[in-house]
């Protein structure tokens, strides 16, 4: 059984203008409410939020209903040609809102555009696996991922390149909402020319029978307890993860006492270190599993924030620790939502890819009330062992999972993990 390495290359052109546009809101959205409207940061967190917020009810929703949809653009596209075409509108709406006396109009249409880019996450990414068969869904995964790391850095090329100084004083972000709302329009275009769902669909439930027909079912209770654990494992690695990510900046000024720009090296060495890891992560998976895979990479990640607990000043080796962050991240992410899906029907995917968002966001508008309160009332010095300690508690219910794994047999040559159908 071989990947098709360009459909799925195709399948990742909507992750990839998702993650542009994510890249773009995290990067732009506060800088434009701290110097547009003169929001104070304390109002800013709780607007920046309300995406993780919004997307613990819109992703499960929709997720769902492009499971019960069926059109003849398919079960997934008609969620991902809607959303961003409305989500592109927005865009342009919002690029016009940004100036002073039109805070009004920009939070409406920040909102209404949160709400539009809820609308087909889940169904874009469950748009994989409907058409992937289970045993190589690590290896598809890998290169979704890999292509919403390069949304992501198209983003930060374009506010690089296309951010201008404003007759006011304030910046300009008028090229970048353009740039990354004609990507989102060009890929999602580019994805509906080049991909029948409908019939890779039944193509992938053919080669699975009797998936379709348990749509609905409700799970046996050793798979359902799998499932539990699974989305616990989920969110208690976020929970870590996500704790470093957001405060990283302030923890790295405060105790290492270095500039920020440092502070940012070092998250981009950790971003290139996954990227890089994603596609022999999906490799190694296919040989020795998922679940170990996974248990690797959580091992190795809370290791890794307890070593940096102990540095006190910056220095060079802190580089090489966040490489191995990088590499760790990579091995759980590859396979964590691969796992969610095998355990569900095939007519189910949307659902079950919900659940996975609705447990890796609850965690992630968690994490930073409870760290930041540790932060603020202990000591910056809680923030790595807090991390390594809900990485570890995720590696003892990883442990317990019992279903999920999917390995098919060891490519005969290297080369065999690449082959292209046409």
């Amino acid at each position: 059984m071989k990947l098709n390495t360009k459909r799925t290359l195709l399948i990742g052109l909507a992750f990839f203008s998702i993650c542009a546009f994510w890249q773009m809101y995290d990067t732009v959205i506060p800088l434009i409410l701290r110097d547009t409207f003169h929001i104070r940061d304390s109002v800013s967190g709780w607007i920046m939020a309300a995406d993780n917020i919004l997307a613990l009810f819109l992703l499960p929703l929709f997720g769902r209903l492009s499971d019960r949809t069926e059109t003849k653009l398919g079960k997934r596209m008609p969620f991902i040609v809607g959303g961003t075409a409305c989500s592109a509108l927005l865009i342009g709406i919002l690029s016009h809102a940004d100036a002073p006396g039109r805070f009004p109009l920009f939070i409406v249409t920040l909102g209404l555009l949160l709400v539009s880019m809820g609308t087909y996450r889940s169904p874009a990414v469950a748009l994989m696996p409907d058409v992937t068969p289970k045993p190589l869904r690590s290896k598809a995964n890998a290169i979704i991922n890999l292509m919403g790391a390069l949304g992501g850095v198209y983003a930060l090329a374009a506010i690089s390149l296309l951010v201008k100084a404003g007759d006011d004083g304030r910046n300009a972000y008028g090229g970048v909402f353009f740039a990354v709302a004609a990507l989102m329009v060009v890929a999602v275009a580019a994805l509906v020319v080049t991909v029948r769902e409908n019939a890779l669909r039944r193509e992938n439930a053919d080669s699975e029978p009797g998936e379709e027909a348990g749509k609905g079912e409700k799970l046996p209770p050793d798979k359902m307890r799998s499932l539990a654990l699974i989305l616990c494992s989920v969110a208690l690695w976020f929970m870590g993860y996500n704790a470093v990510t957001t405060a990283y900046s302030r923890y790295y000024t405060a105790v290492w006492g270095d500039t920020v720009s440092g502070a940012a090296n070092c998250l981009m060495i950790a971003t290139v270190g996954a990227v890089l890891s994603y596609i022999p992560v999906g490799i190694i998976s296919s040989k020795i599993g998922r679940k170990k895979m996974i248990l690797t990479g959580v091992a190795i990640l809370a290791v890794c924030f307890a070593l940096a607990g102990f540095v006190k000043a910056f220095s060079p080796a802190v580089y090489v620790l966040f490489v191995v962050i990088g590499f760790a991240w990579a091995a759980i992410n590859v396979n964590s939502y691969p796992m969610v899906v095998e355990i569900s029907r095939s007519g189910d995917v949307g659902k079950y890819t919900g659940y996975y968002y609705t447990f890796s966001m609850a965690a992630q508008v968690l994490t930073p009330i409870l760290s930041g309160w540790l932060l603020e009332h202990v000591g910056y010095h809680t923030l790595f062992p807090y991390a390594a300690g809900m990485v570890a508690l995720a590696f003892v219910t990883m442990l317990f999972v019992k279903h999920g794994d999917n390995r098919p047999g060891a490519a005969k040559q290297l080369l065999d993990h690449y082959d292209v159908e046409d």
